[in-house]
């Protein structure tokens, strides 16, 4: 289907237990993938949209909730990235301890580098820009910055949780039986 009308119905994907495989960001899939996956057998769809795609032989309704059938297990170790390390402090700077926006976040070393500080989960925490630049290569008891909770490596589960906290802006009504978050889910 060629027109534009198709463009916002994503697929929820859960995975077999009936869980999102990720809520933050939120496990979704394009359309032409959950359709791929439904013809390629890969998922049960359990909830669809009213919209209708066609292919030359066949209609297809759009799914919206989607579960895996094979279990795809979590990863045991999370990756150190700047987004998991910004999950993991919940978005907040570890000085100040006010939430920013992603953009407005950098993270720190807690021992800075040029001290030996290590580029690790063990030492580096989500700060704001001004936080930052006040602790420059300082250590942290010297200048009495110190982080609010001591940086430890994360486990995929705690991630989760803290995904939570932050539901996406659009979520159709279809996928609420399937949602578990902290925030209300009706507006």
């Amino acid at each position: 289907m060629a027109d534009g009308s198709t463009l916002n119905y994503p697929a929820l994907v859960l995975n077999a237990d009936f869980r999102p495989l990720s809520y933050f960001p939120l496990s979704l899939w394009a359309w032409q993938d959950a359709i791929k996956a439904v013809c390629l057998d890969r998922v049960s769809v359990l909830s669809e949209y009213d919209m209708e795609v066609h292919s030359p032989r066949q209609a297809f309704r759009l799914p919206s909730v989607v579960a895996l059938k094979d279990y795809v297990p979590a990863a045991r170790k999370p990756a150190f990235t700047r987004f998991n390390v910004f999950l993991r402090d919940n978005f907040s700077c570890q000085y100040c301890g006010e939430r920013h926006p992603t953009q407005e976040l950098t993270f720190d070393h807690v021992i800075p580098r040029c001290k030996g500080g290590r580029t690790s989960w063990e030492n580096v925490v989500t700060a704001c820009g001004c936080c930052n630049l006040r602790k420059g290569p300082h250590m942290p008891h010297h200048i009495g910055m110190l982080p609010r909770r001591p940086p430890v490596r994360p486990t995929s589960w705690e991630l989760q949780e803290n995904g939570r906290a932050f539901p996406p802006n659009y979520l159709h009504k279809s996928w609420h039986d399937y949602l578990y978050w902290d925030a209300e889910l009706e507006g």
